[in-house]
């Protein structure tokens, strides 16, 4: 069996691919994969805010596009930067277990948010963590910061931001743990929609699809579903800080979903809990529940 997966040319994302890849030839002995490098709308962009652009789905568009007209077989995705609606034809096939879903500061001299002084300069790319940082730290300045993981790092340490707000999962996949300064806990930094989960996007009916979802990890799928269905019918998109934290226990999914202002002056949350074999009703529940509270004038523009 030999498959095609399309992927962007970062050392994250290639690790990524590598670690489907993996799991493929455990399960298929026989299987070969071979990469192919696609380059995306949001990697040509490198300079323009996200949220002004079109958001994360930049970053999928042109990979999906390859795998709907058959260049490639599948996709390996962060799952955060997956739209809520693919295209048509394809299906996100597996979600392999998610890694640690938090967010961490990484800062120059080895202080914490709450040990950094009075106007000190936080970057991020993220309008949900530069929405969270106003809110619980608004004595500290965020300022915008793209790039990949080795071009945020290389910044921080030329002295452009005193610290940096990243994902965990990322670092790690990377071997990069040991700069991290402090972990975030996700009740306060909600992290973002399938933060930690890898999304593997297949043809709906292919043979790649019917091999991949012997990768899948039902817990992990689950969460994801509901995450993204609570976004979706939210109908918020990488212009809203909004921040879901889901995960299961037995058979019960919990979900954690935020939406703040952009000025991180607002901040609305909610809990629900369900069946993890319905995580979308689950979703859906969560956001009526933020509408009911309010969300609706944070999100509307």
């Amino acid at each position: 069996m030999r498959l095609i997966a399309g992927t962007r040319g970062s050392k994250l994302a290639l690790t990524q691919t590598e670690r489907v890849a993996a799991l493929l030839r455990e399960r298929f002995p026989e299987a070969e994969v071979e990469f192919r490098v696609i380059k995306t709308k949001g990697d040509k962009l490198r300079d323009a805010p996200l949220a002004r652009i079109g958001g994360k789905g930049l970053f999928v568009k042109e990979i999906d596009e390859a795998v709907l007209r058959g260049e490639v077989d599948f996709a390996v995705h962060s799952m955060k930067d997956v739209p809520t609606e693919l295209l048509e034809g394809l299906v996100i096939a597996a979600v392999p277990e998610r890694e640690d879903v938090r967010d961490v500061l990484v800062s120059r001299d080895g202080l914490t948010l709450e040990e950094l002084q009075e106007g000190a300069v936080i970057g991020t790319s993220s309008v949900r963590r530069q929405a969270m940082l106003r809110h619980f730290y608004p004595h500290l300045r965020v300022r915008e910061l793209r790039g990949n993981v080795d071009t945020r790092l290389r910044k921080l340490e030329a002295g452009e931001y005193d610290a940096v707000v990243m994902a965990l999962a990322g670092l790690r996949r990377l071997g990069l743990e040991s700069r991290i300064t402090q972990v975030l806990p996700p009740e306060s930094f909600t992290p973002s929609v399938g933060q930690g989960a890898i999304a593997v996007v297949a043809r709906e009916g292919s043979e790649a699809e019917r091999h991949l979802r012997e990768l899948n990890h039902p817990p992990s799928y689950a969460s994801a579903v509901a995450e993204r269905a609570m976004l979706r019918a939210l109908g918020g998109g990488c212009q809203v800080p909004v921040g879901a934290y889901s995960r299961a226990e037995g058979r019960k999914l919990k979900l954690l979903g935020v939406v703040l202002s952009p000025d991180g002056s607002r901040r609305i949350a909610v809990e629900v809990e369900g069946s993890a074999d319905k995580p979308e009703e689950l979703g859906k529940r969560a956001a009526a529940e933020l509408l009911d509270r309010g969300a609706r004038e944070l999100i509307q523009p």
